[in-house]
């Protein structure tokens, strides 16, 4: 139940409702007792949201994200919180982690600050089937607050979605490493989110259109960092790859220095192909071939469905943007 339904459901306009949550003098009396005991029989919470409609709005944003060191966060909130500190919006952030109940508990927490809007970034917040029961705080939560999701997908009233097409991207990209001839492709991952199981399944599907197996999904157990993914490597005794796929740039990097430590020539002897495009994929020697997963444009999408939700349009669903491979010095095709 959100401002939308009580509106509809008093027959008033939903500035009306936000009137009478502020206790506005400018409505009737019958009409605030009519929408009042509308709120209360559907255990109505008004959000920051519902009060600044029509009247003085709170002006802040809920950020949420599990780690703001990882570079694919860090760039997703400095550009969401600029974007909406030039529309005159403050942003308050909170770092979930990753662990479920750590997810929940910053959803809630923000709820309570009675931010007009939460925007969630990453795929950790997000479920392998849209409708999961697990992740049912989202869409309780999007009753009383618009919800907005990065690179995830929950489907619910109130929530709007925009994300990479990671199994495509992983698809094609791997298709194009088996089309070069390599045929020992192995895939790194750390954290286990949507977006990870997508981009594997993206590699198994390429591989198994060519009658091909993954030689390993390797899930290191950490948060990409470079030398881990290093040591981790050069501890397996007999790893016998052509190719290595990562779900993310810092993974690649780690096998950057996993193969120079092992006297192996890139991409002659080992091919590798990164994931976010991000600062870390120019600063390998030589340069990340990396998949460019289109987080500017994911924001932007984010930035303009607010807009209007702001105006008072209900904005949900999800909208996906193409990523596509940036070829560099990893890659010779």
């Amino acid at each position: 139940m959100n401002i939308y339904d009580i509106a509809e459901l008093a027959g008033v306009s939903i500035a009306t409702v936000s009137r009478v949550i502020n206790d506005s003098p400018n409505v009737a009396e019958r009409t605030k007792q009519r929408v009042r005991e509308i709120m209360e029989e559907h255990s109505y919470m008004p959000s920051g949201f519902s009060r600044g409609l029509g009247l003085n709005s709170l002006r802040t944003i809920g950020l949420i994200c599990p780690n703001v060191a990882d570079d694919y966060m860090a760039k997703a909130v400095a550009c969401l919180e600029r974007a909406f500190r030039d529309l005159g919006y403050n942003c308050v952030l909170c770092c979930s982690g990753y662990a479920y109940e750590d997810c929940q508990i910053a959803v809630s927490t923000l709820q309570r600050r009675r931010v007009d809007a939460l925007i969630l970034i990453g795929s950790v917040y997000a479920a392998d089937d849209p409708d999961d029961q697990r992740t049912n705080y989202i869409r309780e939560a999007a009753r009383q607050v618009p919800i907005f999701m990065v690179n995830g997908w929950v489907r619910g009233e109130n929530i709007c979605c925009a994300l990479c097409d990671d199994f495509d991207a992983s698809c094609s990209a791997t298709a194009e490493m088996i089309r070069a001839g390599r045929r020992k492709i192995l895939f790194l991952s750390d954290v286990d989110t949507v977006s990870t199981n997508l981009k594997r399944k993206g590699c198994e599907a390429a591989l198994a259109q060519a009658g091909l197996r993954l030689q390993g999904n390797m899930a290191i157990g950490l948060t990409g960092q470079i030398n881990q993914t290093r040591d981790y490597l050069l501890k397996l005794p007999n790893l016998d790859v052509d190719g290595i796929f990562a779900a993310n740039d810092a993974l690649a990097a780690g096998a950057l220095k996993y193969a120079k430590r092992r006297g192996l020539s890139v991409p002659g002897d080992l091919c590798v192909i990164g994931y976010n495009n991000s600062e870390l994929s120019v600063c390998c020697d030589p340069e990340l071939s990396t998949i460019d997963s289109r987080e500017p444009r994911l924001c932007q999408i984010i930035i303009d469905s607010m807009k209007l939700c702001f105006e008072g349009r209900p904005v949900e669903g999800k909208v996906y943007a193409k990523g596509y491979l940036v070829r560099r010095g990893t890659t010779d095709f």
